[in-house]
């Protein structure tokens, strides 16, 4: 199961901000940090963040938005990852996507490092190998009876 958030508090995003603020490269351990605390990087974190680290807002939004693991929105209380890499592309990956609601999250990924047992997906960190749509089906079924 994913991990639990806490709910947005600027005071303690604060807090997270200026006791990394001061490493080299703080923004990535910022961002990681807030993500772990809260399960995404709230909008309100990113004029913290510039004004802290003396960067543009853009600058901040520019690398939150580049780093698919970033989230802007909390995920579901599962998050699913589907590889969209060749190997599982040319073994099927499409017919595993599906709809994320506030139980799970399904997110694309380009390669879980399972090439050779393709399509792989990633349930709630750990991976699947060799994935159907009838298997993935009870993947989440068993994760949701689990709560």
């Amino acid at each position: 199961m994913a991990a639990l958030a806490t709910s947005w508090r600027a005071e303690v995003a604060l807090e997270k901000i200026k006791s990394l603020a001061r490493l080299p490269g703080a923004l990535l351990p910022i961002l990681h940090a807030l993500q772990e605390e809260f399960g995404y990087i709230d909008e309100a974190a990113i004029p913290l963040i510039a004004s802290e680290l003396n960067l543009s807002k853009a600058e901040v939004h520019g690398v939150i938005s580049f780093y698919h693991d970033f989230r802007r929105e909390p995920a579901g209380r599962h998050v699913l990852k589907i590889c969209r890499a060749e190997a599982c592309q040319s073994m099927g990956c499409d017919k595993l996507t599906g709809t994320s609601d506030e139980a799970l999250t399904i997110e694309p990924v380009y390669c879980l490092g399972l090439c050779a047992l393709s399509p792989a997906v990633m349930l709630d960190g750990v991976p699947y190998a060799r994935m159907t749509q009838a298997k993935l089906g009870a993947l989440i079924e068993n994760a949701r009876r689990a709560q």
